[in-house]
């Protein structure tokens, strides 16, 4: 019998429900797909808790990977028995087997495995919607990343020269090991003077920031003349509204709050995305893997441990 995480209200991880499910037939334009591996995100944790709210009682889960056992009508571009993987979409991905909207899915390459896909989908087209479009980066930008040590973070400091900030020494290993140019301990030290130290003053062009309201107003301390900071998540809570003097007191700037789905949102978009993406990780040049695994009943716990900053890199259930 397939079985999903639900959540019949809203609350911290125990509202987690292991639910028997029943999923039909795939209707025109979907597939039905049998999980292999399923990404755990932050933003799970916001649709869980009500900052995202969602209809009662709702599945849970934006990204995942396996096989596609059945089409339905419409659909040519995936075939049963296709290795696949996706992210965005109806919520629902914390599941043995679920239907879905079948342009959402994308083959997985010969090469890549099903976790590593797993683990790429939401946090690698992050960092490619960050880096190739919201403010594209052309070589030779030092950068300011918050949360390096994190899924999207690794990723990051792999694809690109940054600042990385992290909660703790050993973050501040694995986030060098992954090609961190310099990692700063924000615990211990004062993340605005060491970026201007490092910096020689001048501060960096972009920050990208997933934190929110703990490192709002500091990151715009740490940007140069008309540099920009792209807000992408609220681990922290959400950044309250400020008046937009503050960004001409502080040097002519520009703040954005992009979203992967308003990047990823047609599937020519999204293919080429993740063409870019997996090319790649086939390359060698960007490597992924699933540092935690939690059996897909153990939601509740992937959730603490994420929710702890427990965590290091990309975090994945089992079914």
């Amino acid at each position: 019998m397939p079985h999903a995480i639900r959540i019949h209200a809203t609350g911290g991880p125990d509202v987690l429900s292991y639910d028997e499910v029943t999923v039909g037939a795939p209707g025109a334009g979907e597939a039905r797909v049998r999980h292999t591996a399923i990404g755990v995100n932050y933003i799970d944790t916001y649709h869980r808790s009500g900052l995202y709210p969602l209809p009662m009682p709702a599945g849970i889960g934006q990204e995942g990977a396996g096989v596609v056992e059945a089409v339905g009508d419409g659909v040519d571009w995936v075939k049963p028995g296709d290795r696949v993987a996706y992210c965005g979409g109806p919520t629902g991905a914390y599941a043995t087997e679920r239907n879905l909207p079948a342009d959402k899915l994308v083959k997985i390459p010969d090469g890549v495995d099903d976790v590593t896909a797993a683990t790429l989908m939401l946090k690698g087209l992050t960092v490619q919607y960050l880096f190739r479009q919201t403010f594209p980066l052309h070589g030779g930008e030092t950068i300011l990343f918050h949360a390096a040590a994190g899924g999207v973070g690794l990723i990051a400091c792999q694809w690109a020269k940054a600042l990385g900030v992290v909660g703790s020494d050993e973050k501040a290993a694995l986030a060098r090991a992954n090609g961190c140019a310099h990692t700063i301990v924000y615990t211990r030290e004062d993340f605005v003077a060491r970026v201007k130290e490092i910096t020689g003053g001048k501060g960096v062009p972009v920050v990208y920031d997933s934190i929110g309201k703990d490192t709002f107003p500091q990151s715009l301390d740490c940007l140069s003349l008309r540099g920009m900071f792209v807000s992408f998540g609220n681990a922290s809570g959400p950044v309250a509204a400020f008046n937009l003097g503050l960004l001409a007191q502080k040097g002519s700037l520009y703040a954005t709050r992009p979203t992967l789905f308003t990047y990823a949102n047609t599937r020519a978009a999204l293919t080429a995305m993740a063409d870019d993406l997996f090319a790649l990780v086939k390359a060698g040049k960007i490597k992924s893997e699933a540092r935690q695994r939690f059996a897909l009943k153990d939601a509740a716990a992937a959730h603490r441990a994420l929710e702890s900053r427990g965590t290091t890199g990309a975090t994945v259930l089992i079914p």
